[in-house]
């Protein structure tokens, strides 16, 4: 009997892949142009959850920001894909640094273009110093606290280099983190001659040999390859809610637009 004549139940079903967009600044916010862990969780979830999936994909678009953020997003993905056996490939875009490359971490393999940045192992922190500006115009400011270093960092006052030494310190933590899940994740695939967690960042073929990525891939033609050219692909977006559509915060959606403009313009995008 022809497979074409047998009935819709018994015919064999087309191997699909969810694709899952990690894009934008990571943040807790999870206001518009960024990537939150609980705005994201959803959509996870129901990329394994839902049927039968050959794989996962994840496609990454993201020049980083909170690193429990990343952290939050990336243990879900891996606990998903250990608990259901479903295996996830990541697909960078433009780009994949700091907090986006450890989302990429979390996938089985990593795909690139020849022109996608990755890397950017680090931790970084800015600001701005005003020890001078209420002075000038009269101002007072007054601050009280219980505990010493509750004030630690005050932009109004010169840094004091106990409050430098106590950042630096929390940096080299979170920076150990990091540094600890790639290795976790790409294990011997890493170039073990080279220092790869400095904060440098790599472009295509250069993250290829210092074993950050396995490859220039893209998403089609690479599930195509390991999966068929019969795959189905099922992309699933993200959901905001009904009231956020309807009516958004102007000022809220205007700060985080200048927050998201600063990290993406680090990587001149």
């Amino acid at each position: 009997m022809m497979i074409s004549t047998l009935p819709f139940p018994f015919r064999p079903r087309r191997p699909f892949v969810p694709v899952v967009r990690l894009q934008g600044v990571i943040a807790s916010s999870g206001s518009r142009g960024t990537l939150s862990a609980n705005g994201i969780a959803p959509v996870i979830e129901r990329a394994f959850r839902k049927g039968k999936p050959a794989a996962v994909a994840l496609v990454i678009n993201s020049p980083g920001g909170s690193p429990v953020q990343s952290a939050l997003i990336g243990a879900h993905i891996r606990r998903l894909a250990d608990e259901t056996s479903v295996p996830v490939h990541a697909f960078v875009e433009d780009v994949a640094a700091s907090g986006g490359y450890w989302l990429a971490a979390a996938a089985d393999d990593i795909w690139i273009d020849g022109s996608s940045i990755t890397g950017s192992i680090g931790v970084i922190s800015a600001g701005f110093g005003f020890p001078e500006l209420l002075a000038r115009y009269g101002i007072e400011r007054r601050v009280h606290t219980a505990g010493e270093d509750k004030s630690m960092l005050d932009p109004f006052r010169a840094e004091r280099p106990q409050d430098i030494e106590r950042l630096k310190a929390i940096q080299a933590l979170i920076h150990g983190h990091f540094i600890d899940h790639v290795k976790s994740r790409r294990g011997a695939k890493l170039d073990a001659a080279r220092d790869l967690f400095t904060g440098e960042i790599f472009v295509g073929p250069e993250a290829v040999a210092a074993g950050l990525v396995d490859g220039i891939g893209h998403l089609v033609p690479k599930v195509q390859d390991l999966y068929g050219s019969k795959v189905r692909f099922v992309h699933l977006g993200q959901r905001r809610p009904f009231l956020q559509r309807l009516v958004p915060g102007i000022a809220q959606d205007s700060l985080s637009a200048i927050e998201t403009r600063a990290h993406w313009a680090r990587y001149g995008l």
